[in-house]
Formats: structure tokens, sequence, C-alpha cells
């Protein structure tokens, strides 16, 4: 071979050299790319998720300083005025009214005596002073006794008692949940019989609540909490993302109906 045909088969290998490491750079240059883009797009995922979290948890607790702000309001001043109409009204002499007149007075005074029970009973619920001082299960049971009481609606209440206090706030934001799905299902549902159980497993707190009346499938609960009249589904879902939990919705044809959500607990 000719030292002219060597040159030309070292200028053959060097050009695919060339064009085989010119290649080679474009493919790494394109995963680098890729990764970058890929980095990027989660960090924005990441954001934007940290960013919505702030804005649920911002509105969260603007909505518990109002319900504190109200609950102290229908204490101090409602509950106040009633009670002391209560008592200008027992100090006025009955003997020189007449029978039906009588009647009235003690009417009122029962209406009165309703009204401050009433108050008292919403604003403790509003307050959730009792979840601070009893915990997570004494709340609930305590809230479904009230709400429950006078009733006809059947009630049982199961709540594991190897559940403690784990966060204030967790505690919280599952009372409020249950608090809401009680309430939509008396409004709503109709049942004649409601049970809220809890079962803590495996660093996990499971609360469900089963009834027989008008409940939800979990097609109707997600489209029903991005209308404008589902606020309460919408407050249940936004403590869920806070929570990091998850909610189900099951609604059987024998009007059997559920919801169980799940939280994961750091005790």
């Amino acid at each position: 071979m000719s030292s002219q045909d060597v040159d030309i088969t070292f200028l053959v290998i060097a050009g695919i050299a060339v064009m085989l490491l010119l290649v080679v750079s474009f493919l790494v240059m394109t995963i680098v790319n890729q990764r970058k883009k890929s980095q990027l797009q989660k960090s924005m995922s990441r954001l934007k998720e940290q960013q919505q979290n702030q804005l649920i948890e911002a509105a969260v607790r603007s909505e518990e300083v109002e319900r504190h702000r109200i609950a102290e309001l229908l204490h101090d001043e409602v509950g106040a005025l009633l009670s002391s109409s209560r008592i200008f009204l027992v100090e006025i002499n009955t003997k020189a009214l007449n029978e039906a007149d009588q009647q009235d007075h003690a009417k009122v005074k029962d209406l009165i005596d309703e009204s401050i029970k009433k108050v008292r009973s919403i604003s403790h619920n509003l307050h959730s002073a009792i979840l601070k001082e009893f915990g997570l299960n004494e709340a609930v049971r305590h809230f479904m006794k009230t709400i429950i009481g006078g009733t006809t609606v059947n009630n049982t209440v199961e709540m594991d008692d190897n559940y403690m206090l784990s966060n204030p706030e967790t505690d919280l934001a599952i009372y409020r949940i249950v608090q809401e799905l009680v309430n939509n299902t008396l409004k709503y549902g109709h049942p004649e019989f409601i049970r809220v159980q809890s079962w803590l497993k495996n660093d996990n707190l499971k609360v469900t609540l089963q009834h027989n009346g008008n409940g939800l499938s979990q097609q109707e609960f997600e489209e029903l909490r991005f209308k404008t009249d589902g606020l309460g589904l919408k407050n249940i879902q936004n403590r869920i993302i806070l929570l990091k939990g998850n909610i189900f919705f099951e609604k059987k044809t024998n009007n059997d109906c559920s919801v169980r959500i799940e939280i994961p607990i750091q005790l």
C-alpha cells in the first residue's frame, strides 16, 4: 500500500471518528438537556404544589380563626344577652298574670333556655376547646352526642383508644372533616343511623363514616367539590390535601353508604 493510500485511509478513519464523536456529543447533550428539562419540570411541579399547599393552609387557618371569632361572639355576647334576658324573665311576678299569660311566660322561658343550650353547643363546636383538652377521640364522641342527641337518628362511635394526640393541627383537621361529613350526612342524607369508627394501624389512621341514607359515590364527590355550592366538600378536600391523606366515597344500591379517610400519622 502506497503512502497516498495510507493517508486516504487515515483521513477516512479520522473523518468517521470525528462524525462518531459529533454524534456521541449530540446524544450526550440531548440527554443532559432532557435531564435538565425533567429536573426543571419536577422543580416547577414541586414549587406549584408547595404554593398550592400554602394557599390551602392559609385558607384553612383563616377559616379556623373566623370560627373562633364567631364562637367567642356567640358565647360572650349572644350568650350573655340570652342569660340576662332569662334573669329578667324569671324575676317577673307571674302571680299577677292570668293563666294564658303564665303559659306564654313559661313557653318563652323554655325557648330562651333552649336557645342558650344551642348557642353553647354551636360555640363549643366552632371553638373546638374540648379537642385541645381531651384529644380527637373524646371530641368526636362529644360532637356526635351533641349533634345527634334529641333526634331519631341512631348512632354509634367506636374510636381506637390506641390513637393518642399526635399533632394538634392534624387532630383539628381530622375533627373538622368528621364534623363536615356528619353535618352533610344529616342535612342531605336523612339517615336512620350513623356509625363513626377509627383504627390505627402501621402509623396510619383510618376513620370511616357509615350510614343508610342518601350518600355520594366517589365520582359524585369529585364532581361536586368543584362546584360553587360544594364549599363543604371543597373544605374537606383541602384538609385531606394538607394531611397528605386520601378520602373514598362508596354508595351501594341498598342505601349502604360509607366514607373512608386514611391519614398518615407521625406519632
